[in-house]
């Protein structure tokens, strides 16, 4: 099998209690020929694939369990271009001028997502919100001063919120905050199948079950040979397998973590002023946002992954931290978990994702969308490699090229 089977979540999603995007689906009983072949189709592949074959390509996608049946469901949803790793922080490594462009594109990939949602109509329950990230043990008051003097600096317009101004203005008790504009709330389900969808309509094709066994590469292209038998021949491939690395393309930037989610039930009369995301500077950090029934989802409580069964066995205690952490920042809320899950995710070194062509593996690319802003960055993977595979060069491809 080209990557290690995981069970990428358990527990009851909040996502799959609602109606769900009904995917067309064809069994894979013959060969086939296709310009491209994008191995997942969960949101990452569902970008790629509208975004492909609008621009002209004949796309399959192939998936071993189903449309929407991976880590997708277990997504938070909270859409932002702030990455996880502050830009004074990212400065650091990666230096200034790299830090700068990454943050900028990330900006400019959820503006163009949005666009791309509104252009072709997708009922997701999109929202634009603004954003709090709130002094913690990676940035305190004075941190923030300076993350948002250099946010400011390079035109990503960011408010720094006092104790006093957090507290009037968003109810919120903590000693400082910075203030983001012009994120998304989404339904990370209705926005992957939307795509998947709108692909379909593009001529896509989605076969599932279909388990890629591995892929041979050759100078005209690549050969997706699967357990089930036929080979699809393509000139491009593309891994969009999520958290599930394929074998021959690990990197040391990457890692495997486990987050923990609630949901409340719905109680819109108590939730915060302007309901922004809300997000922790810290390691790790909490994580909430509101949803369209007045639901409040709450995440965190991050472990490094081990095993699907020792993520598994901590949900009960981790349900109750969350509950215990989201009460102790509002007090009015009813923080007993309707909904509860846990996932598996990846993380890199720098908080940025890895997309492009696959190292020593001709007509293979890649779209790793990790950390978390995952959906923002595959929206980022699709941009760039549709630039790439129609002939041109995208400026700032050399930032997360392998």
């Amino acid at each position: 099998m080209l990557t290690k089977s995981k069970d990428l979540r358990t527990g009851n999603p909040l996502w799959l209690s609602q109606p769900v995007p009904r995917i067309l689906t064809s069994k894979l009983t013959k060969d086939q020929r296709t310009d491209i072949v994008i191995i997942g189709a969960g949101i990452t592949g569902a970008m790629a694939a509208e975004s492909l074959s609008a621009a002209g390509f004949k796309v399959i996608l192939i998936d071993r369990r189903g449309p929407l049946k991976g880590a997708t469901s277990a997504s938070t949803a909270l859409l932002q271009y702030e990455i996880d790793t502050p830009l004074t922080v990212l400065s650091g490594q990666i230096g200034r001028d790299k830090a700068m462009r990454a943050w900028r594109r990330s900006k400019l990939a959820l503006e163009s997502l949005h666009a791309r949602i509104t252009s072709l109509g997708l009922k997701c329950d999109v929202k634009p919100v603004c954003s709090l990230f709130l002094a913690g043990n990676v940035l305190d008051a004075d941190g923030l001063k300076l993350e948002a003097k250099n946010r400011n600096e390079i035109g990503l317009y960011t408010d720094y919120l006092t104790r006093d101004m957090l507290k009037n203005d968003h109810d919120i008790r903590r000693i400082a905050a910075l203030k983001a504009y012009d994120n998304l709330s989404v339904n990370p389900v209705k926005l992957a199948g939307g795509f998947l969808l709108k692909a379909i309509e593009h001529g896509a094709q989605v076969f599932a079950p279909v388990t890629a066994e591995r892929v041979e590469t050759h100078r005209d292209g690549a050969d997706v040979i699967t357990a089930e038998g036929p080979v699809i021949r393509a000139r491009y491939v593309i891994y969009a397998s999520g958290y599930e690395m394929p074998k021959d393309i690990r990197t040391r930037r990457h890692s495997l973590n486990s987050t923990y989610a609630i949901a409340t039930r719905p109680q819109p009369d108590k939730l915060w002023p302007q309901k922004c995301l809300i997000w922790e500077a810290s390691d790790p950090y909490l994580y909430m946002r509101c949803t369209a029934d007045g639901r409040v989802i709450c995440g965190g409580e991050d472990e490094e992954f081990e095993d699907e069964d020792k993520r598994d066995s901590m949900l009960t205690d981790k349900v109750a931290r969350l509950e215990a952490k989201l009460k102790d920042m509002f007090p009015q809320l009813d923080t007993k978990a309707d909904f509860a899950w846990c996932g598996s995710f990846g993380a890199s070194t720098t908080g940025l994702p890895t997309i492009g062509a696959v190292p020593a593996k001709a007509n293979v690319f890649a779209i790793m969308a990790y950390g978390g802003n995952g959906i923002t960055f595959s929206r980022l993977g699709a941009e760039l490699l549709t630039t790439t595979l129609t002939g041109g060069q995208d400026p700032e491809a050399d930032l997360f090229g392998f």
